[in-house]
């Protein structure tokens, strides 16, 4: 009997598991491989006659060899020659790798099933390199060569080293040898859901007769990834349920109810809603574990500000974790202009009762970051606004009782943890995100966290009209671009152009890497960027290349602004279509002092057009900035463009996005767009979004090394399987939470945690 765990070399020769185990396959058990599914599957077809074949045509022959002839090509090659008959007709099998070939074992008088395409040659019809199984091989059709014919041929994902027959041939050899196989899946769920035991469903999926019994195989398979992911995050929930924490009660004279009646703006029935669940759950002496999900502008900061201010009510500090730089700046900036003289204390306007509001960030001074580290330790400040520097060595806090973190999507678990390991008690947790998440995604990403959801906006925002300027289509609507711009700035208004990079002429500039600028990882074979397919013009302008911003034909009606970077187009802009304006520059690689300047201006409507990368995708918040031209958005992925288009119609004043692009035709990057331009509403393009991209990338996965945890699962379309298995998951962990009655589970759920899919998990 074979284990799942055994090692293949113990079972295959020592070259095949070799192979097998070397990357990019990297399969080095029995379960590697009876995992490793087939992406596709062939049919052979009907058995033939020789006679009745049709050129062009997929068919499969039963025949005896009348001759084998090696060949000599005039390239020097060698190839082999066989004629074949049925009795009917003949015809001629071509294999043009002799050595490796079938045609080695057929001899005159040798009877093989052939399938392939037909196709002619010399005017003989012919096969060239078919499938071909001599009828005395114990893999071959045996005594039924018409059952064989209309079987399924599983078509691996394979290598140039180990190709999909070669790995059939390896799975046949473990399917013969297996015995019964310890069920991950208890009997009783296997029973109420009808579900084959984990041995048929290997053989179904690898050795299927119908579509049938792939159908179920792989309606078995997904119930293990289901329960395998939906255990992890059970026992998540378990731990944090059993947890002890200091249970943090609003006060009626705290700085929460001053500070709700001193709001310039009322809450939405939605931020009520929410903030009263937040408030309970804060008031409990086990660790709030909550995920605030919400439109772009729909309030969710001021949501998370009150729960921050309940914690320091109750004696507590609260800290901000923001992915970016010019985030956590804007957060403080943000709070401390919301609280007014409320978080102030210790200056002149200090409007009791008050706290201090500190902001940590690795490019503050050495002075600043001794005052803000040292208020954060002592307790004297209740609101800690950091980046990632928070996470580093050094810094401690008095009495941590609430970590929020901002764009969740940006951080790993491990950074997460970090921070909340900087409390003596299990702190309470708020995570936030903008980008819009469907329930199926939700239940299987966040599925330790309780989700709450903000759907209303508050009241003053201003609908945002999008376009697409396709400039490879109609070049002369790129001109457009800066018309309208201009436009608004003269009737007192503000506009962001965004670029997908700092700059396109020194090499290695395409990421801003100190903010996290990088485009969403939805790059297409080969890494390409998506949409970027035949057609389009993916270089950068020539001009820009050359780094000579004056030169005749950029950006004109004739040139290109693809791959165009901030560096090449603000000084272009300056001096050509937005020549009188005043226009900044915005990236992640400027000095600090620098950035914060350029955003101090910025808001104070001092500068009219800010160039920008994607630093401004999140929290900037200028109400009078009424336009947003994004420069190859083919280059974004859906969420990006939302959250980009966000930044306007924030004021009273309508929005207006416009989505650049130069890539020709109808591409999977045009259709993303023109979903985005199709509607504002986030959740429906989030289920577009989904709909379009592998469950992998959705996942993480491509970050999760050699994980395999997700291969099957389609979150859209198995919406309820998800959650049947959510369900079963938390019955099971309720009364077993060590798995100890259910040591396959517990053995599939440790692999599974080995590969730390939970990392990716919950970056969502």
């Amino acid at each position: 009997m074979i284990e799942l765990d055994t090692p293949l070399r113990h079972l295959l020769p020592a070259k095949d598991a070799k192979r097998l185990g070397e990357r990019p396959l990297e399969l080095v058990t029995v379960a590697d491989l009876l995992e490793h599914l087939p992406r596709r599957y062939h049919r052979r077809g009907e058995l033939t006659n020789l006679a009745d074949l049709v050129e062009g045509e997929a068919s499969t022959v039963h025949a005896r060899v009348v001759r084998n002839e090696s060949r000599t090509a005039r390239t020097g090659r060698r190839y082999a020659v066989l004629t074949v008959t049925d009795g009917t007709a003949q015809m001629t099998v071509t294999y043009f790798n002799p050595a490796r070939s079938p045609a080695r074992r057929l001899s005159t008088g040798s009877v093989a099933v052939f399938s392939g395409k037909v196709d002619r040659f010399n005017q003989r019809l012919q096969m060239v390199n078919p499938e071909t199984h001599p009828l005395e091989d114990d893999d071959g059709p045996g005594d039924d060569p018409d059952r064989w014919a209309r079987a399924l041929v599983p078509i691996y994902p394979a290598t140039e080293q180990v190709n999909s027959p070669a790995i059939g041939r390896c799975v046949r050899v473990l399917l013969d040898g297996l015995g019964e196989v310890a069920d991950p899946l208890p009997a009783d769920l296997r029973a109420r859901y009808r579900l084959v035991d984990l041995r048929k469903a290997y053989e179904l999926v690898h050795q299927p007769e119908s579509k049938g019994d792939v159908e179920r195989a792989h309606r078995r398979l997904k119930w293990d990834e289901a329960m395998t992911l939906q255990v992890i995050l059970a026992r998540r929930r378990h731990e944090i349920s059993a947890m002890a924490t200091i249970a943090r009660r609003p006060r009626q004279d705290g700085i929460l109810p001053a500070f709700d009646s001193q709001l310039p703006f009322a809450l939405t029935d939605g931020q009520r809603e929410v903030g009263a669940t937040i408030q309970a759950e804060l008031a409990q002496p086990v660790p709030m574990h909550r995920l605030l999900q919400g439109e772009v502008g729909s309030g969710k900061t001021v949501v998370a500000l009150r729960a921050m201010l309940t914690v320091v009510d109750a004696g507590g500090q609260a800290a901000l974790l923001a992915p970016t730089e010019t985030l956590a700046v804007q957060h403080y900036r943000g709070v401390r202009a919301l609280l007014g003289g409320f978080g102030r204390a210790g200056e002149l306007d200090e409007t009791p009762p008050a706290t201090r509001v500190a902001l940590v960030t690795g490019s503050l001074g050495a002075r600043a970051k001794r005052e803000a580290l040292a208020a954060a330790a002592d307790g004297g400040a209740g609101l800690v606004i950091g980046t990632h520097a928070l996470l580093h060595e050094g810094v401690a806090f008095r009495d941590l009782g609430l970590v929020v973190v901002d764009e969740q999507h940006r951080f790993g678990v491990e950074q997460r943890d970090a921070l909340r390991a900087r409390a003596t008690d299990p702190p309470h947790v708020l995570v936030m995100t903008a980008t819009p998440i469907p329930r199926t995604v939700a239940m299987t990403v966040f599925g330790d966290l309780e989700v709450s959801t903000l759907t209303q906006l508050p009241a003053g925002r201003s609908p945002i009209a999008t376009f697409v300027v396709n400039a490879a289509e109609h070049p002369s609507w790129r001109d457009r671009i800066w018309g309208r711009i201009r436009d608004e700035v003269a009737a007192g208004h503000q506009a962001y152009v965004v670029c997908p990079r700092i700059s396109s002429v020194v090499a290695g500039q395409d990421d801003d890497a100190d903010e996290g600028d990088r485009l969403e990882p939805e790059a297409g074979p080969g890494g390409s960027a998506p949409g970027r397919g035949p057609g389009s013009r993916t270089g950068p302008p020539a001009a820009a290349a050359a780094g000579r911003v004056e030169e005749p034909g950029f950006g004109d009606g004739a040139g290109s602004l693809a791959g165009v970077g901030v560096e090449e187009l603000l000084p272009w802009l300056a001096e050509g279509p937005l020549a009188g304006l005043r226009v900044a520059a915005l990236h992640g690689r400027l000095p600090a002092d620098v950035k914060d300047a350029v955003m101090t201006r910025f808001a104070a409507g001092e500068v009219d057009v800010l160039v920008a990368t994607t630093v401004i995708e999140v929290g900037v918040d200028v109400p009078n900035a009424t336009v947003i031209a994004i420069m190859d958005a083919d280059r974004f992925g859906v969420s990006q463009l939302h959250q980009l288009r966000g930044r306007v119609g924030r004021g009273k004043a309508a929005g207006v996005c416009l989505l650049h692009t130069e890539v020709d035709g109808d591409t999977p990057a045009t259709q993303r767009l023109a979903n985005v331009a199709a509607t504002t509403d986030g959740a429906e393009l989030a289920r577009l979004d989904l709909g379009q991209r592998r469950e992998g990338d959705v996942l993480g996965a491509s970050q999760s090394g050699r994980s395999r945890t997700v291969r099957l699962l389609e979150l859209l379309k198995d919406e309820r399987l998800i959650l049947d298995a959510r369900e079963e998951a938390g019955r099971l962990v309720a009364t077993d939470p060590d798995l100890a009655s259910h040591p396959a589970l517990a053995r599939r759920v440790a692999l599974a945690l080995d590969d730390r899919p939970v990392e990716y998990l919950e970056k969502g």
